[in-house]
């Protein structure tokens, strides 16, 4: 078998998620049934993301076996032409040794959300941010996001149906942007860190946003972080403002 590194973009409003499942439209088994289209004998397709539901992607990276060898640019176009129907694009393929795992030999993952505030609904981004109606306070947001930069139990910003065997994560970096676009203001929460738990991001993104909109005190983020308790945790912010935008290895 000859493994190669997929770089993947796609837009996640129509797909139930990354994850493979019965009857059910994912962005894994769409492109896995693309591939086989291409090299009917391909095994092992793995991403090192699995994005939730409406979740968006411009850097996942997978790696699939497949049964005879090809050159990189015969891959990306095989595989694009068998997904044409799909908001999903093979950025590039690349071959990679036996060892390489598209989500254990990953060093670092970045998410970014984004966030677009202004008055009027939105038409075109509807499926691609967070639409709020008030100004967002940055200075107070990353005061808040300091308390949980560095290694802590997340336990307050995990998923009950969480499978990591530990709460304990190291977030390398939050940073948080702001740019004027049509009447409106989009903000960018940007992520760093080895590897993430379940609603992770957009658990913290919630908090932040409370804390943005001036409903909360910066200092609340460190109670509720030191509180090891899910419940004081903010809702949930929704998955279309999220992205997957590069793993490191």
């Amino acid at each position: 078998m000859h493994r190669y590194a997929l770089t993947i973009e796609y837009d996640g409003s129509p797909f139930h998620g990354w994850q493979v499942q019965n009857n059910i439209t994912t962005v894994q088994g769409v492109i896995f049934e693309a591939i086989k289209k291409f090299d009917v004998n391909c095994k092992n397709f793995i991403g090192a993301g699995r994005t939730d539901a409406g979740v968006h992607a411009i850097g996942q990276v997978a790696h699939v076996d497949l049964a005879t060898k090809h050159d990189c640019e015969t891959v990306r176009r095989a595989i694009n032409y068998y997904l044409s129907k799909y908001p999903i694009s093979i950025l590039s393929a690349a071959t990679v040794d036996e060892e390489f795992h598209a989500r254990f030999s990953a060093k670092k993952r970045h998410y970014t959300y984004k966030i677009f505030s202004r008055k009027t609904d939105l038409t075109f981004e509807r499926t691609q941010y967070w639409h709020v109606r008030h100004i967002l306070n940055i200075s107070n947001m990353e005061f808040a996001a300091n308390y949980l930069i560095g290694k802590h139990d997340f336990s307050t910003f995990r998923s009950s149906i969480c499978q990591a065997s530990s709460p304990v994560k190291t977030i390398d970096t939050i940073n948080i942007q702001s740019e004027k676009i049509r009447d409106g203001i989009v903000y960018q929460l940007n992520f760093s860190a080895r590897s993430f738990l379940h609603h992770q991001v957009r658990s913290i993104v919630g908090c932040l946003e409370k804390v943005g909109c001036g409903k909360w005190a910066p200092e609340k983020t460190q109670e509720i972080l030191l509180s090891k308790d899910r419940s004081k945790c903010a809702a949930l912010a929704p998955s279309k403002g999220l992205y997957l935008t590069k793993i490191e290895y």
